[in-house]
Parts: structure tokens; sequence; C-alpha cells
């Protein structure tokens, strides 16, 4: 019991994996790694991998599948000192009460189309997302640029919607010979919006690592190296979105879909705060100078006055079409149909017509394959940009331009000290160059 309320505290900051293996000579593998919370795919036999855990700071929890019986596999966890099981899957509620009567911390993960807000829960998240990454096909976003998938846009609607910890449990694609490079992109794709992924590691990487082979374990240290990193600035997550465009929407329909508004506006590198529906006031928007509504029949009386009060002080309102509306998600559905994106196309034309060039907080250049996060403190004194290169080579020569007067800029990157860089003035703000971007780097502004 003190082990599940002790974790139930510290979720905020549980940094979670999959493990392959409940040998605690396993364990070693995390020294240079601030995972701290594993998870497993059924509870161990005996006490020894916990009690090993929790000498170095590292929770346990097992993993219970819709399927399984939940009573039994939530006393196999209390048998074997566990800390605690995550449902991962579609479950009744039934099955959600009875991991819950047993004391043990309970983390849910649902698939994504049952995705609900619980404002009591230390963790929200869902099991499912895509894999991040350029994609594969030849077929161009709506922004002209290369396709990435992308999990960023739902993970910062969610994020809006709750205080709770935020995890994605999406999975390396089987048979797929998986590099480096892609778990960088998977562990920055959820953290620079303030996310958790779940460290998953392909079978092959699992197996090469537990033998100790050379190549896998160079690979490893590069994974702890950027799960250091975000740790290490880890404030971030309470800074604020900076920038002047606003997003609001429901939590319902292709909301909680990749491939959305959210998906195309990030791809495009503009600084966009998104706004759930239920927390439309107009405090929230009070850096917005472009607001775009996408689901107007869903808002009540006083959030449309909090829009017309929005136009009437100067600001511009983009309203969905009349009637238009994304189906609820199927079960199994994580990103839209091509029809939705056709659908969803309809709204970016306008979006497009609307901003054209202007500098919403910052304009990039170079920055193909790349996406973008960008930060204010809550003082309002410092701004991070966040910058993810989902290639597989390094991004040399990025070119950044921001609204506002800086006068200092350091480049921070996993593994690197800082380097401090040179501003100049452009028109309307400041101007940077990045000199190299290899899987994520961060450029601070006071």
């Amino acid at each position: 019991m003190v082990l599940a309320l002790l974790l139930a505290l510290n979720l905020a900051d549980a940094v979670p994996a999959r493990w392959p293996s409940a040998d605690p000579k396993t364990l070693d593998l995390l020294a240079e790694t601030p995972i701290n919370v594993l998870l497993l795919e059924r509870a161990p036999a005996g006490t020894a991998f916990s009690e090993a855990a929790a000498v170095r700071g590292i929770s346990v929890l097992a993993v219970v599948r819709p399927g399984a019986d939940v009573a039994e596999a939530v006393r196999q966890a209390a048998a074997a000192k566990l800390a605690g099981v995550m449902l991962e899957g579609a479950f009744s509620a039934s099955a959600w009460d009875a991991a819950r009567s047993a004391g043990l911390a309970v983390v849910e993960l649902p698939p994504r189309h049952e995705l609900r807000l619980n404002p009591a829960a230390a963790v929200t998240g869902v099991a499912d997302g895509v894999w991040p990454g350029i994609r594969a096909q030849a077929k161009a976003a709506a922004t002209g640029g290369p396709w990435i998938e992308t999990n960023t846009g739902f993970l910062r609607y969610l994020r809006a919607n709750t205080t709770a910890a935020v995890w994605i449990g999406n999975v390396p694609p089987a048979n797929t010979v998986i590099p480096v490079t892609s778990y960088l992109a998977a562990i920055a794709d959820a953290a620079v919006v303030g996310a958790r992924w779940i460290v998953a590691l392909d079978e092959d990487f699992s197996r090469r690592l537990l033998a100790r082979e050379a190549a896998a374990l160079k690979d490893w240290a590069r994974i702890g190296a950027l799960l250091r990193f975000f740790e290490e600035h880890k404030k971030w997550r309470r800074w604020r979105p900076y920038g002047q465009l606003a997003v609001v929407q429901g939590t319902d329909g292709g909301t909680i879909l990749s491939g959305g508004i959210l998906d195309m506006l990030v791809t495009r590198h503009l600084p966009v705060r998104p706004v759930p529906a239920p927390k439309l006031t107009a405090e929230a928007l009070a850096e917005a100078r472009w607001v775009v509504n996408v689901d107007p029949e869903a808002l009540s009386p006083e959030q449309k006055e909090v829009l017309r009060n929005f136009t009437r002080a100067g600001g511009t309102l983009l309203n969905a079409p009349p009637g238009w509306k994304l189906p609820a998600p199927q079960p199994g559905q994580i990103t839209l149909s091509d029809k939705e994106l056709a659908q969803i196309d309809e709204i970016w034309r306008g979006v497009n017509s609307m901003i054209g060039r202007t500098n919403m907080g910052v304009r990039l250049f170079n920055v193909a394959g790349m996406i973008s996060s960008l930060l204010a403190s809550p003082d309002g004194k410092q701004v991070v940009l966040q910058l993810v290169n989902y290639t597989s080579y390094p991004v040399e020569s990025v070119t950044a331009h921001f609204l506002g007067k800086f006068t200092r800029a350091r480049l921070l990157a996993p593994g690197e000290p800082p380097r401090e860089l040179e501003l100049y003035p452009v028109e309307g703000g400041t101007g940077c160059d990045i000199p190299q971007v290899s899987a994520v780097a961060a450029l601070v502004l006071e």
C-alpha cells in the first residue's frame, strides 16, 4: 500500500519503460537512464525483481490486457510486491473497479477511441498512437512538405485538457528494423509537448541489449541521454504555448485522432495553442490574435459570446463551415481517413488564407522533416523553441525569426555543452541561426 501511494504521488515525474526481463541483473542497464517505472508483461513469480528495483528507486507495474482475469492479475502483482498494474486496452467498468479495490496503484491506458478524462487520475493517456517519422509512401502533407507521422497534435490537445501526467503507449512496428534515430523521435514526439512515450524496444533490440552487445549498448546510451535531457529541463512541461494562434476544439469527433488540424498547423511550424471548448474563456484567448473554431455548433451561448467579444476587440476568427463535423473515431482508429483529411483540408485552406506569411511567434526556415514546439516561461521572460528531427540525418543551417526583442540565445542538445548563439534584428523581432539539429535541439531565448 505504501509503494502504491508513493507511486501515485510521483507519477508526474515518472519515466516509464516496457521492460523485457524480470531478471534483477538487467536493472544494471538502467543505471545511466532516468527511467524509474518499469512495465512487465506479467508479474514475476517472486519478489526478487521488485525488491532489487526498489533499492534503485524504481517502481514496477504489471501490464494487464483485455481477456485477463483482472482480480487474479492484481493478486499476483501484490504477491510479487509490485507497486501496481497498468490496464492497457478496453476494459469494462467492473474490471477497473476490481483493479482499484486491491489497494495498488492503477494506471489506465485505454485505446484512443475510449479515451476518458478522469480529473482524479494521476496519469491519463492512450495505449495506441502512430509511430513517429517520415511516412515512406510518396504523399505530401497539406502544407506541401513531407508527410510526418506524429502524435503531437493529439497530445497537445490532451495536455490542454488535464493536469495529469500524459502517457502514450505506442510500440515499434512489428517485423521492422528500427534505427535508434526512430526511437529518439518517438521519445521527443511526446516530450516536446510535455507528455511521456512509454519506452518500448523491438524484440531484436531487446535481445541484443540484454546480451550487452556493443552496438545495442551504444544505442541504449543515446536513448538514455535523450531521456535525461528532457528530465534536466522538465520545468518546460509547466510552460505555456507561446504564439498568437489558438484552436478551439471539443473533446469528441476527430479531435482525438492524429492527422487533424493541429497536426497540420504543427507541421507548418505555426505556434499554436489548443483551447478545449469547455475551457474557452477570455483569459484563454488573452494572447491570441487569430482563432480557429473547429466545431462552432458544440459551443454554449456563453462560449460563443467569448468569441464575439474576441472579434469585437480586433481578433480574427475562422469558423469551420456550417454543419461540418468529423465523425466519432471507430475502434482501432488513430488517424483520420482520407475522406476526413479532405474535410480538414477545407479548414486548412481557410487558415492558410487567414494567416498568410504572418509571424505568429516564430517563423522557421530549412526545417523540412522536423516539428517544433514554442513555449514561454510563466513569467514571460524566457522562450524555448524545441526542434525534433524525424529524418535519419542531421539538418544544418536552420533559421528562426522570433516576434519580440531578445538579448540572449543558448542552444541546448543532448550530450552537448550549451552554446551561445548570435542574435540579430529582423522585421518585427529577433533572428537566430542554428548551425545543426541532430535528433533534438532547444533554443532558449531571454
